[in-house]
């Protein structure tokens, strides 16, 4: 009989998405603390979520290519169950859609900080967070936090 698992070992640090061959560019960016979104090489619509074609002309010729990291609060929630046992102990949580100053939209958790002061049109910045995985790799998530943090105590 093997022995009990502590519970806790089970639940990751927080969900990460399957990475694709379509989407590596923005996670390889994202690792190197870079936000880009694809831009068709036709009618240079951005968008995000990568597509394999533009949804404005049908090309399928894209590239990456960067973002400020500069965007306003378009909408949020503020979440007061987890939907995920990572987050089990992060509750209340807001999830904000940002739109960004390029005109794409993303959408991210904001850190507990801001959970009492988001509002709709708060400016935002990105930042990244690392996530040191067990087997010695780093997976690093773009999120966004409200610029207008006050400085440290």
């Amino acid at each position: 009989m093997s022995e009990p698992v502590d519970p806790v070992d089970l639940v990751p640090d927080r969900p990460r998405p399957k990475v694709s061959e379509l989407t590596e560019g923005f996670w390889a960016a994202a690792r190197e603390h870079r936000l880009v979104v694809q831009r068709c090489d036709d009618c240079g619509a951005l968008r995000h979520y990568p597509q394999p074609r533009c949804p404005e002309c049908r090309s399928a010729a894209w590239r990456w290519t960067p973002l400020s990291g500069r965007g306003t609060v378009h909408t949020f929630t503020v979440t007061h169950q987890a939907f995920h046992p990572a987050w089990a102990d992060r509750v209340p949580f807001a999830v904000a859609t940002v739109e960004l100053e390029e005109g794409v939209r993303m959408v991210s958790d904001l850190p507990p900080e801001d959970v009492d002061r988001v509002a709709i049109g708060m400016a935002v910045e990105c930042w990244f967070e690392d996530h040191h995985l067990d087997d010695g790799t780093t997976f690093t998530f773009p999120r966004f936090r409200l610029a207008d943090r006050p400085p440290p105590a």
